[in-house]
């Protein structure tokens, strides 16, 4: 007899990595107020590799309008300060010659529509990837019934799967809830 269990286990791997996708994807969609995971996907030389901005500097946020770069080698400013401006950040840095402070400006109502339209859409891929894998395990269990498998185990491996899927769309949603509040709050 054929063990269903690593096809549920892959199942909700891949559902898995679609919700840390997705919850990666959201945290680059800027809401209005400080986020240092907006600065993620900025790279900068640092000795002939392109690395994270964290990786050469300490990245807070002083208040809920204000993120503050502070390089750990003051030679690294100019080449922070060019690599925020050549980005897809949208936000002009300030330099004092030993921090970068970055003002996020107030999100315009039209802007925070389309934040929240575009984390819909991230919302939606990722679902898209968990049908997905729902549909993989559900096939895959099928072609081991046809090798022998019996069929009231293949309902209830459907059942598991459906009750897995469940549980992860269910999670997608209450991010894209948790996300559209914090966009639309002012």
């Amino acid at each position: 007899m054929q063990d269903i269990q690593p096809h549920l286990t892959h199942a909700e791997d891949s559902m898995e990595g679609a919700l840390l996708f997705l919850d990666e994807s959201l945290a680059h969609i800027r809401a209005g107020k400080a986020n240092p995971r907006i600065l993620d996907g900025v790279k900068v030389e640092y000795y002939g590799q392109h690395v994270p901005i964290s990786s050469v500097a300490t990245v807070t946020t002083p208040d809920a309008k204000t993120i503050s770069i502070q390089p750990w080698e003051k030679a690294l400013i100019s080449v922070i300060e060019k690599a925020i401006l050549n980005s897809d950040v949208g936000i002009t840095p300030m330099n004092n010659g030993e921090t970068i402070r970055l003002g996020i400006p107030p999100l315009t109502e039209e802007r925070r529509r389309q934040l929240a339209k575009q984390s819909k859409a991230e919302c939606e891929e990722a679902k898209i990837s968990i049908r997905n894998a729902r549909r993989d395990a559900i096939e895959h269990v099928k072609k081991m019934v046809k090798e022998g498998l019996p069929e009231d185990v293949e309902k209830d491996a459907e059942v598991a799967v459906q009750k897995i899927h469940d549980k992860y769309i269910k999670k997608i949603d209450e991010m894209y809830v948790a996300k559209e509040k914090e966009i639309m709050t002012v």
